[in-house]
């Protein structure tokens, strides 16, 4: 009985270990008696023979890589920052990068192709264009330089990302010193911009006051004035209040006025 038993347990063993499943987002590669088979195993379930055969699983999936850097610049300076590697395999890769390169291809291949690629490009930069908007120009330079030494390995650099970036102290202080500078300088140019609009508009106004101040000018003359004060002699006499009137006969002047 306990034979049987034994038996029946090995049994069970060996049909769970003879069973393995790739996962979505992987691909497996058969390693027969130290043999990589160069086909790639799609995502689903597996049967192997556990004592000859193995199944490397790789992630085909984007992967992240944080660095922790000191870049260099072009004036000598190191810039201290955190960086980003976007990248994946390519899956019909896997048994080649498992064959030339093995299972700790992110230390081997990628991490060293960055720092190579990342010392290249920012020694043509200065330091504060890593913190500036050429950022994302030097981004674009280390992914173009990766992709083109790692695509062929098998690897495809989406993205690389410079993340954190501290300069040096006094550096930093004369970024932000220039940075206020700059801010200063709008401020005062939307200031001088302001006043002179202002200017141009009371020189408008004072245009229009003048046109129309000549305007009613040469619009009076001496029958106009003698035609408007008959008629406001017209309109006095009309008035039920008695008035005192002075005149040339040319012209009147209102003395003063009272109740009847």
């Amino acid at each position: 009985m306990k034979i049987k038993l034994a038996l029946l347990l090995s049994t069970i063993i060996v049909i769970v270990s003879s069973c393995t499943v790739v996962r979505q987002g992987e691909v497996g590669v058969k390693r027969k008696i130290g043999k990589l088979n160069q086909s790639i195993i799609q995502p689903g379930p597996v049967v192997i023979n556990p004592f000859i055969t193995r199944v490397i699983k790789m992630p085909i999936t984007t992967e992240n890589i944080e660095i922790t850097s000191n870049l260099p610049s072009k004036e000598g300076l190191n810039v201290a920052a955190i960086i980003s590697i976007l990248y994946r395999i390519q899956p019909e890769k896997a048994p080649a990068i498992l064959e030339n390169i093995g299972v700790n291809y992110e230390e081997i291949v990628i991490t060293s192709v960055f720092r190579s690629a990342a010392a290249d490009v920012c020694s043509r930069f200065f330091a504060k264009d890593m913190h500036s908007s050429e950022r994302s120009v030097i981004e674009k330079a280390i992914t173009e330089q990766m992709t083109k030494l790692l695509t062929p390995r098998g690897f495809d650099v989406q993205a690389v990302l410079l993340k954190n970036i501290q300069l040096p102290p006094g550096l930093a202080r004369a970024v932000e010193e220039k940075l206020e500078a700059e801010q200063d300088a709008q401020r005062m140019e939307f200031l001088l911009d302001r006043e002179k609009k202002e200017a141009q508009r009371k020189m408008i106004e004072a245009q229009g006051i003048r046109d129309a101040q000549k305007v009613i000018s040469e619009g009076l003359n001496d029958q106009i004035i003698k035609w408007q004060s008959i008629e406001a002699f017209k309109q006095l006499s009309q008035s039920p209040n008695a008035k005192v009137i002075m005149t040339n006969g040319q012209a009147s002047m209102l003395i003063g006025e009272g109740e009847q």
